[in-house]
C-alpha cells in the first residue's frame, strides 16, 4: 500500500491524539467500505493502545443511494429498537467514538430531498441521547477523513482517478501534519498549545459581541452568550481524558447567543449537505433567526437544512481561523467541511456545544435554553471567512478591539 508509513502514522494519530482511547476502553468506529484499508490500520493501532474492544459500524455509499431511491420512506423512517439499544450499549460502556469520514459530494443529488430530510430527522430523534453524549463530551470522540475515488475526482477533476486520489492523500496528510520523518503526535501537542494561547486571550477579553465585515457583503453582528468559553484544539472529556475532536483543526470557537445574531453573512465555500452541494449562498439574520436566504445552486437543500427544526434557523457556533493558515494557503477546495471549515472562519447552524458556556456540561436542557443556548437536532458548519475579513470585538463597556485585520488574527 502506497504511503503505508504515513498511513500508519495517521492511524496512530487518530487513536492517540484524536480519540486517545484508554486501556480497556471500548472504541466505536463509524466508516464506509471505501475506507476499509485505513480502518484496518486504525483497529490495529487501537489494540496496540490497549483498547478493550473495537467495534466497526460499516456503511456503503452506493447502497445508501440505492436504498434511498427504492425503499419506501415510511420504512426508512422507522428506527428499530436494536439500533437504539446498540447506541445505548455504547454509552453504557463509556465508549469513545471515531468517525472515518469520506463524503461523496453530490451522491444523493438525484434523490428527493424531502425523503432524505424525513429519514434523517427520525434518526436524529431516535438517537438524541447519543448525540448529547458526544456533544456534551461525556467521552472522547474524533473525526478524520481519507480519500475515495468519487471525492478525489471532485476535488481534482483535471487529472486521472489514480492521480486525483494521490493528490488528495497528499493534501490530507499535509493538513494533519504527517511527513515521512516527523512525529505527528508531538507536532500536534505543540499545535494544540498554540491554539490554547488564542483561547486564553479571547477568554480574557470576554467580548460581549463580534462584528464581522468584508467586501463580499458580510456585515454580521454576533452577540456571545454570557459566560461563553472559547475552545479549540484539544479538549477534556468528562471522564478526564484529553482528546482532539477534529483532525485537522485550526479553529478557536465559542457560542453565540441564540437570539443575538443580526445582519447578513455570505458563504465563501460550497456546503455539502444531504449529498447535495449548496453554492454561493447568503443568509440574513434578525434576532438570531434566518429570515431570508438565497443560493445559486441547491437552494432546496439549504431550505431543508433551515427546516430541520426550530433551532436549525439559529446559530450554535462561531469559529475564528486566520486566512493565512495551512489549509487555506493550500488553495485546495476539499468539498468536505472537516477540511474547508479549517481554511476559513465559519458559523454553524443548529445545536451549540454545551462546553462553550461555563458549567454547560452540567446543565439540564432547560437550563441551557434559559441561558440562550441553541438545542437543535442539527449542527452544520459553513464557511464565510475571506482574505479581507475584519472582526471587531466589543467589550461590555462598549470599547472595540480589533481581533482580525485583513483576514488574520492581530490580538
Amino acid at each position: 500500500m502506497k504511503y503505508l508509513n504515513k498511513l500508519r502514522k495517521y492511524a496512530e494519530l487518530a487513536v492517540k491524539t484524536g480519540v486517545n482511547v484508554q486501556p480497556g476502553q471500548m472504541l466505536v468506529i463509524t466508516t464506509t467500505t471505501d475506507c476499509k484499508d485505513f480502518a484496518r490500520l486504525v483497529v490495529e493501532e487501537a489494540y496496540k493502545a490497549q483498547a478493550g474492544y473495537v467495534f466497526v459500524r460499516w456503511s456503503d455509499d452506493p447502497i445508501t443511494k440505492i436504498t434511498y431511491e427504492h425503499a419506501d420512506v415510511n420504512v426508512l423512517k422507522v428506527v428499530p429498537d436494536w439500533i437504539k439499544n446498540q447506541y445505548q450499549y455504547f454509552m453504557d460502556q463509556g465508549a469513545c467514538a471515531l468517525n472515518i469520514y469520506a463524503p461523496t459530494p453530490g451522491l444523493l443529488a438525484s434523490v428527493d430531498p424531502s425523503k432524505i430530510q424525513e429519514v434523517q430527522i427520525e434518526m436524529q430523534k431516535a438517537l438524541k441521547s447519543y448525540r448529547e453524549y458526544m456533544m456534551g463530551n461525556k467521552a472522547q470522540w474524533s473525526l478524520v477523513s481519507v480519500p475515495t475515488e468519487a471525492w478525489a475526482t471532485k476535488v481534482f477533476p483535471e487529472v486521472s482517478v489514480e492521480e486525483a486520489v494521490e493528490k488528495l492523500w497528499d493534501a490530507i496528510l499535509a493538513a494533519v501534519r504527517i511527513e515521512d520523518d516527523n512525529d505527528p503526535v508531538a507536532e500536534w501537542k505543540e499545535h494544540n498549545e498554540r491554539l490554547s494561547t488564542y483561547n486564553k486571550k479571547l477568554n480574557e477579553y470576554n467580548f460581549e459581541r463580534l462584528i464581522f465585515k468584508n467586501s463580499l457583503g458580510t456585515d454580521l453582528n454576533v452577540e456571545l452568550v454570557k459566560g461563553h468559553h472559547w475552545a479549540g484544539g484539544s479538549e477534556k472529556a468528562q471522564n478526564g481524558v484529553i482528546f482532539n475532536p477534529n483532525l485537522p483543526t485550526e479553529e478557536n470557537f465559542t457560542m453565540p447567543k441564540k437570539t443575538g445574531v443580526n445582519g447578513t453573512v455570505v458563504a465563501t465555500k460550497p456546503l455539502n449537505y444531504q449529498g447535495r452541494l449548496i453554492e454561493d449562498f447568503t443568509l440574513t439574520f434578525k434576532d438570531g433567526e434566518v429570515v431570508s436566504y438565497t443560493a445559486t445552486k441547491e437552494e432546496g437543500a439549504l431550505k431543508n437544512l433551515l427546516s430541520v427544526d426550530e433551532g436549525s434557523r439559529y446559530l450554535g457556533e462561531v469559529a475564528l481561523i486566520s486566512y493565512h493558515s495551512p489549509i487555506s494557503l493550500s488553495n485546495v477546495l476539499f468539498y468536505n467541511t472537516l477540511f474547508d471549515e479549517n481554511a476559513s472562519c465559519h458559523l454553524a447552524l443548529g445545536r451549540a456545544y454545551p462546553m462553550n458556556i461555563q458549567g454547560g456540561n452540567d446543565m439540564s436542557e432547560e437550563e441551557l435554553a434559559a441561558a440562550g443556548v441553541n438545542l437543535s437536532m442539527e449542527h452544520v458548519d459553513f464557511m464565510f471567512g475571506s482574505e479581507d475579513m475584519s472582526i471587531l470585538g466589543v467589550l461590555a463597556n462598549g470599547q472595540k478591539v480589533v481581533v482580525f485585520d485583513q483576514g488574520n488574527f492581530v490580538i
